[in-house]
């Protein structure tokens, strides 16, 4: 009997060393070559690629991006866990290793004219018009109207959010002043329920956003309209809200009018020319080739509305990216 396990085991441990034997070929196949020419290799068409935080969608769409673009040696996307899609901006010009960024299309005119970023309009461009980030402000039972809020307390997330950048700004060119808080939203979320402490709650993302799904408020609580005027016209885009995004918050059938921020795919402008500069005309190529596969399942739905023809208020369109936008343009 003894002997028969033997026989047994040893046959099944052949038949295992069998199976597996492609896969440890395979192995010695791909090792990794450690010569500087290896290294040259691995280097020469990587991009790094600033996300976001861990809890945003940015972060998401450049993780779809690095594993959809990834082609070996010939194109590799490192996704960046970021500050956010503000600091983005900043690392996009300072970083060393940033080749491109998901950022939102109302931070240039920040860094052009209040850091002063010099010929920072020439030294940033973009390759797409990504997806709309809708803006959200939720409020207290009391407040029925942007202009209830003068003077209340309103609570923008943390510095260094898409939030703290875009709702502030949104306000001042509304002429609406309002005491700005900067603290954590599921924070201020609980103190809502039973304390004036926050009047309101500002988001900006894109839609439609878990929290306020989820969210099992007393009655009265609700989001405001935010009017798209003349004023907010040349950084935004006009959106909606719907019941179908938010059914405890809109009635059914109903709608919201509100703003979206562009969420841009930002290059820096490398010198024509230059190795990186051939990098980001290479993940161009990537992209433009592969955006219908990241259109379906099951990456992000948001993918199913990139348009490429798209623009971005305010931005220049990467010119490597505009001069494949022509060629597809004459060959249709």
């Amino acid at each position: 009997m003894i002997a028969y396990f033997m026989r047994r085991t040893l046959r099944q441990t052949v038949l295992a060393a069998t199976l597996l034997l492609p896969t440890i070929v395979e192995a010695q196949q791909s090792k990794m070559d450690w010569s500087a020419a290896g290294k040259q290799r691995l280097n020469e068409w990587t991009v790094g690629l600033a996300g976001g935080r861990t809890e945003g969608a940015p972060l998401r769409l450049a993780a779809e991006l690095a594993r959809v673009l990834d082609d070996g040696d010939k194109m590799r996307v490192l996704p960046m866990v970021t500050r956010g899609p503000f600091d983005n901006m900043a690392d996009l010009l300072m970083l060393k290793g940033v080749d491109a960024a998901i950022v939102f299309g109302d931070t240039l005119e920040h860094f052009d004219k209040v850091e002063q970023v010099p010929k920072v309009l020439e030294r940033i461009s973009y390759i797409a018009n990504l997806a709309p980030s809708e803006v959200h402000v939720f409020v207290r039972p009391e407040i029925n109207s942007l202009k209830d809020l003068v003077g209340k307390p309103v609570n923008f997330n943390q510095q260094g959010t898409a939030a703290a950048y875009t709702g502030p700004l949104i306000f001042k060119k509304l002429g609406i002043k309002v005491i700005e808080k900067f603290d954590p939203h599921p924070v201020a979320m609980r103190e809502m329920r039973t304390s004036d402490k926050y009047a309101a709650t500002f988001w900006v993302t894109s839609k439609p956003i878990d929290p306020l799904v989820k969210a099992d408020f007393p009655p009265g609580f609700k989001l405001l309209t935010v009017p798209y005027t003349r004023e907010l016209e040349d950084l935004y885009l006009p959106a909606v809200l719907t019941s179908e995004d938010y059914p405890k918050l809109i009635a059914a059938g109903q709608k919201l009018d509100t703003v979206s921020v562009p969420t841009v795919l930002a290059v820096y402008n490398w010198q024509l020319g230059s190795e990186r500069h051939r990098r980001m005309v290479r993940f161009v190529d990537y992209f433009v080739e592969r955006l219908p596969t990241l259109q379906k399942p099951p990456n992000d739905p948001l993918w199913k509305n990139v348009s490429l023809s798209a623009t971005v208020p305010g931005w220049t369109r990467y010119a490597p990216m505009q001069r494949k936008l022509d060629e597809r343009a004459v060959k249709n």
